[in-house]
């Protein structure tokens, strides 16, 4: 396992991964210690503390290689991974800071990756307890509230692809280079071809598992 920094680990995600790939690893281990007193007896349940959460976004990332769920952000299965220089940061509106957004592209897909701003390494956002950040609803409902609160035009386009081409213009700040593993939401041909690079270009939507800075 290579070392990394992490900015962002989705341990929702994992944990439901986690129970459905590997119950005995995600399992909370209980040990019963008993006290007996004077007048009555004590009894209680001491639980064990959970694996680390990132050995258990090990245990994850393992399970996709060796099934090979996992493809590239040009190329993407249910999962996909990549290295890219990336914008990021809250999205404005609403909620504000409810949820992060990463932003990059390749020389043929433009990717945006979205999720629950409470999994950025020393973030402290709220989570919506019923509709989760990182829900593509959710996320293009986020990217609506950010247009408007930054007062940047909106995408004329009502495809949710729309959104995810124009969402680069709200991010702020120089590009890092970041590496990550994502869960695919939505990806087809570019809403605006007349606009990209090449006119076959692609876009992408995902949902981190994590978020690591790059060599």
């Amino acid at each position: 396992m290579s070392i990394r920094y992490y900015l962002y680990i989705s341990d929702a995600k994992v944990d439901m991964l986690l129970s459905q790939i590997d119950p005995s690893f995600a399992g909370r281990r209980t040990t019963e210690a008993g006290m007996s007193l004077k007048l009555f007896s004590f009894k209680r349940s001491v639980e064990a503390s959970a694996p680390d959460r990132v050995a258990r976004l090990e245990r994850v990332l393992a399970y996709l290689r060796e099934h090979e769920q996992t493809g590239s952000v040009d190329d993407p299965g249910p999962y996909f991974r990549g290295t890219l220089p990336m914008q990021w940061g809250p999205l404005r509106g609403e909620g504000g800071g409810s949820t992060v957004y990463f932003g990059g592209r390749t020389a043929r897909t433009i990717v945006g990756l979205g999720g629950a701003g409470s999994h950025v390494f020393g973030g402290s956002a709220p989570q919506d307890p019923v509709f989760a950040a990182s829900s593509m609803p959710s996320l293009l409902a986020g990217l609506a509230a950010a247009f408007a609160a930054d007062g940047v035009e909106m995408p004329t386009d009502p495809s949710a692809l729309a959104w995810v081409h124009s969402a680069g213009r709200l991010l702020r700040g120089p590009a890092q280079s970041v590496e990550f593993v994502a869960r695919r939401l939505l990806e087809g041909a570019s809403p605006y071809p007349e606009l990209d690079p090449r006119p076959d270009m692609r876009v992408l939507l995902g949902s981190p598992l994590y978020v690591a800075m790059a060599d």
